[in-house]
């Protein structure tokens, strides 16, 4: 029981916490949609710049550290078994052309 009231009791002491240090926000005049479509026109800049230079290059590297691995397995297993297996570094090369492409289109695919 005594373990039951520890949890209780932490549990009404967070709750408490957050209701103290908690704000409400309201939208200036009540216009929900605007607020968010004024926040989202100031960040969506910021967005673009992040998700092209970071978000990008890092599935990029990714992709091409995959591609070049399958590659030299495909390479390996050839001279194994004498027969080439194309899908999956087609499928990774595919994929890396669309990742290093996407930046130039994908932004006027989503209206931005």
């Amino acid at each position: 029981m005594k373990k039951y009231r520890k949890i209780a009791l932490m549990m009404v002491l967070v709750l408490s916490l957050t209701m103290l240090f908690s704000a409400t926000a309201f939208a200036a005049g009540g216009d929900v949609a605007g607020a968010i479509e004024g926040t989202w026109h100031d960040a969506s800049g910021q967005i673009k710049t992040v998700v092209n230079k970071v978000v990008f290059p890092a599935i990029d590297l990714i992709l091409a550290v995959f591609f070049f691995a399958k590659l030299g397995m495909a390479y390996f297993d050839y001279r194994k078994h004498g027969q080439f297996e194309w899908a999956a570094p087609a499928i990774l090369f595919a994929c890396l052309v669309f990742t290093l492409t996407a930046p130039a289109y994908i932004w006027t695919i989503l209206g931005m």
